[in-house]
């Protein structure tokens, strides 16, 4: 049976301030995507009975900490996405592991302690798999094609198209090959045909959202026309619906 997963990226306004793109003197802690788009996320996963995985910055654990704890109170997984939304690729080994650690400690206090990571970018360095299980991580979703097992720690990857920013932002105009962005419908007819592709092969699959693009109204659609698409596909029993925790078990069993 297929295996499928449905990921969020990033939270509030740490990606702006990595790129020095959030308003000076504008005050943290009051981002749209975690005051109007996350509360509704969170509602249609309710309503569906589908659980997610939420890949957050560590620095949330400071402008965020009672959200992040709404995620997991719900049943989602949250995971590590960077401290600051650091470009992953080609960081020192040093500063990898700081970054890490750092993360592990304040999700820790929280009582969130994350068995999985996501690196911004979607690159890993060569030593990063090694790291990860030596700080206790049992997975990791880069961009790639085939999940497999890596010094212990289960790889669930990500395809680029099936990412809702790959379709919408300018900084992945020469991935997709167009610096006009695509629709939102042109996003959906991609999420539906890869998840048919999925069920038909009885492979892995999975998607990544970031709530900062749940709006306009025409992207939230997306969402949950994904999200009603998979719970009937749970339904029919041609499809299960798990966090990546779980995903994680399953492969490394």
């Amino acid at each position: 049976m297929t295996v499928h997963a449905i990921t969020f990226d990033n939270l509030g306004e740490v990606t702006a301030l990595q790129r020095g793109e959030f308003p000076a003197g504008e005050p943290l802690g009051r981002h749209f995507s975690v005051t109007r788009a996350l509360p509704r996320i969170l509602d249609l996963l309710g309503e569906a009975g589908l659980r997610a995985t939420f890949y957050v910055e560590g620095l949330n654990t400071e402008l965020y900490p009672e959200t992040l704890a709404a995620i997991a109170a719900a049943g989602h997984e949250v995971g590590y996405h960077g401290w600051c939304h650091e470009e992953w690729a080609g960081l020192e080994p040093g500063e990898e592991a700081e970054l890490l650690s750092r993360g592990v400690r304040a999700l820790d206090e929280l009582g969130l302690r994350p068995l999985g990571f996501r690196p911004p970018g979607g690159e890993l360095n060569a030593g990063s798999p090694a790291l990860l299980r030596e700080l206790g991580f049992t997975h990791c979703s880069p961009a790639g094609d085939a999940v497999a097992v890596r010094e212990g720690v289960a790889l669930l990857p990500f395809a680029w198209p099936l990412v809702d920013a790959y379709h919408y932002l300018p900084r992945f105009a020469g991935m997709r090959g167009s610096r006009a962005p695509r629709s939102p419908e042109d996003l959906a007819r991609t999420l539906d045909r890869a998840l048919e592709a999925a069920v038909a092969d009885g492979r892995y699959s999975s998607v990544v959202f970031h709530a900062f693009l749940a709006e306009p109204e025409e992207r939230f659609d997306v969402i949950r026309r994904h999200v009603r698409a998979v719970r009937g596909l749970v339904d029919r029993g041609e499809l299960r619906c798990e966090p990546h925790r779980e995903v994680a078990v399953r492969i490394t069993a």
